[in-house]
């Protein structure tokens, strides 16, 4: 990653130079952690399902995005600014009018200290999204498939599938672009539209779930880092799984705390160790 912090207009002129990356963070001490690696850190609404246990991300909050935004700047630390941070907008914060938008999108900022903000939704949010950049907050779209939607959609679908969803994504990736947002994040989709959709216009197209083919990717970290048992979805690379080293620590200290090993000397205050 950059020695500096990216900005919107170094995120955009970076298209076609490099593949950026970005990593989900909710708390200060992940944010610690993948800082030094990764261009961009989203404070995702995907919280709500990875450390608050909803179904989805319709449940999540204002309060909610402002108290994990600000966690994770707090954990970068003066010393660690290089990650752009952008915090999600939470479904009910934006789509009714574009005055909440900009009301809610600079309490994000203003609140969390974060550098930029995402909401879904393309042609029919491109308005929205041109009140809340012109307000000077800078925006990240996200287009294809939008969690935000999934009961209005009934459930988690791919698209672009044939060549009218094809056109109907780059149409919504034009419009989020027209409206001034310095890059999207294009999720579910095929190989041959996300390579569409990238080619079609000029900013940045983060890709989840929407192949090789995109200018950088994102994942879930909690997904990344194999922290959770059940369903992996398809697109996720779990680079280590940390969820079975988790649960043998907790088994070995339970153990050692019912045999008495723990805590031994090593670990009391005033006991000096050995030699």
């Amino acid at each position: 990653m950059s020695e500096t912090r990216l900005t919107p207009e170094k995120i955009t002129s970076l298209k076609g130079q490099t593949k950026l990356t970005c990593l989900t963070a909710y708390t200060a001490p992940m944010a610690q952690l993948l800082a030094p690696h990764v261009d961009m850190l989203l404070v995702g609404d995907s919280v709500g399902m990875v450390l608050h246990g909803f179904d989805n991300t319709l449940d999540v909050t204002m309060d909610m995005m402002v108290m994990h935004g600000a966690a994770v700047m707090r954990g970068l630390g003066a010393a660690q600014m290089q990650s752009f941070v952008i915090v999600d907008m939470p479904y009910g914060s934006y789509e009714d009018n574009a005055q909440d938008a900009v009301r809610n999108a600079k309490r994000l900022m203003d609140e969390t200290g974060a550098h930029a903000v995402k909401l879904e939704g393309g042609v029919d949010l491109s308005a929205v999204i041109g009140q809340v950049v012109a307000a000077g907050v800078p925006v990240m779209g996200h287009i294809g498939l939008q969690p935000q939607s999934v009961i209005k959609e009934g459930g988690y679908k791919i698209k672009g599938k044939d060549q009218a969803g094809i056109e109907k994504l780059i149409a919504d990736a034009k419009a989020v672009e027209a409206a001034g947002a310095f890059a999207l994040v294009l999720e579910g989709t095929l190989p041959e539209a996300a390579r569409a959709v990238t080619q079609a216009i000029d900013i940045p197209v983060i890709g989840i779930g929407a192949a090789v083919e995109c200018d950088g990717q994102v994942l879930v970290c909690d997904d990344m880092l194999g922290m959770h048992h059940g369903h992996v979805p398809k697109f996720v690379k779990q680079y280590t799984k940390l969820a079975p080293e988790i649960e043998r620590a907790a088994q070995n200290f339970s153990d050692e705390v019912r045999s008495g090993a723990f805590p031994s000397e090593d670990y009391v205050y005033g006991v000096k160790k050995a030699g």
